[in-house]
């Protein structure tokens, strides 16, 4: 299937984003999955096909107005065949391993546009007698189509982005990312992630997924899965990979000897909640120019209401504003009393992080509008107040 023809050709993409199966294949299009009556009046599938005209490597106005049909010969209810597109019936080898049953012929007074004006009318024509009986068949059906390995980096073709035309605006995000630290703030980042065509997501954690990161972490691990004590890198990159196909795991701890190991990225989210780590990979990260937005939270168990009182926090850094880290990121290990260290199960606050911090990075890709430009931004729990401040000049 030629996923690079059907991307730059209007009509082609149309049809698979309204989600016609569409198959590009020795020189014809095929629409799979069409409805339609076969002659003992029971409802059948076939296939659409049609001789492809091209003008370069986009599609140009169709030739002909002729279609083929794999299957038997689309009928009216009663069984009769549908004489108004008759036009042949013979088996025909169209190579590439394209056999069709029948030929059509249906022609507007001007003719067809586009390939999209084409295949529509064509499946409305076939299909009309099955959908009169039953409204719920369609070919649109909106399987999920492969994609090829050389045209994105998603398994399969990311049809949101195309359906609501930002595709353009969603390549803004085509950056190489890593991420430090995968415990609950870290796994939603990926999560995230995941679904925009970033050409690179690394991941850089030494832990093992245990059973406490289970309640801080996306998704619902088994028993089973959490008795096989894998790294958190691994488990991870094993998940979003079905997904996202360029995802690298880097199992072990950040270090004095391997710091160079998070150069050359876009964008680096720190997430991890030990302040000595953080200062060691900031001040490096300082010291090359690079930019990356670091993430915290702080959690603090009432005494009289027993309530918990937390503050999330994201704060951007780039070479052009740096002078905020001291006063904005704690660079100091937490206190062992910490309630957040105490496994407090927190999952909403650790989403909630993780889209603040994936927010700000789409905005300073100019993926979202972005007015203020701020730098540092801290949401409260107890007054449900979200503040930023240090904005760009």
């Amino acid at each position: 299937m030629s996923h690079s023809l059907i991307s730059r050709s209007p009509d082609l993409k149309r049809l698979r984003d309204e989600g016609y199966e569409v198959e590009v294949r020795a020189g014809h299009l095929l629409i799979h999955s069409v409805p339609y009556v076969n002659p003992r009046g029971e409802t059948a599938l076939g296939t659409l096909v049609s001789n492809l005209t091209l003008g370069g490597d986009i599609t140009a106005r169709p030739d002909s107005h002729l279609a083929h049909f794999v299957g038997e010969h689309p009928c009216n209810l009663n069984g009769t065949e549908i004489v108004q597109i008759k036009h042949a019936s013979a088996v025909t080898d169209l190579g590439g391993g394209i056999v069709t049953n029948h030929s059509f012929s249906n022609k507007p007074a001007d003719g067809y546009t586009d390939y999209h004006h084409k295949m529509a009318r064509y499946v409305e024509i076939i299909s009309a007698p099955a959908r009169s009986r039953d409204p719920a068949l369609k070919a649109q059906t909106f399987r999920p189509v492969v994609a090829a390995a050389d045209e994105s980096v998603f398994r399969y073709i990311d049809t949101a982005s195309s359906r609501a035309g930002i595709q353009a605006i969603a390549m803004r995000l085509a950056h190489r990312i890593a991420i430090v630290g995968l415990g609950g703030t870290g796994s939603y980042v990926l999560d995230l992630l995941a679904k925009t065509p970033a050409t690179e997501i690394h991941l850089f954690d030494g832990d093992v997924f245990m059973q406490h990161n289970a309640f801080r972490a996306p998704g619902a691990p088994s028993l089973a899965e959490l008795e096989t004590q894998v790294s958190k890198v691994e488990r991870f990159k094993g998940i979003y990979s079905n997904m996202h196909a360029h995802i690298v795991a880097h199992n072990g701890y950040l270090g004095e000897t391997n710091l160079h190991e998070i150069q050359g990225f876009d964008l680096v989210f720190i997430c991890v909640d030990k302040g000595s780590v953080r200062k060691m990979i900031a001040e490096a990260l300082v010291a090359t120019g690079a930019s990356f937005i670091d993430v915290g939270m702080g959690v603090e168990l009432t005494t009289e209401t027993r309530e918990l009182l937390a503050v999330c926090r994201v704060t951007t850094v780039t070479p052009e504003k740096k002078d905020h880290i001291a006063s904005r990121i704690s660079m100091a290990d937490r206190d062992e009393e910490d309630a957040y260290n105490q496994n407090i199960q927190i999952a909403d606050l650790n989403a909630l992080n993780a889209v603040l911090a994936v927010i700000k990075w789409k905005k300073m890709c100019g993926f979202y509008a972005d007015e203020e430009g701020e730098h540092h931004s801290t949401y409260s729990t107890s007054m449900n107040l979200l503040t930023s401040d240090e904005t760009s000049e």
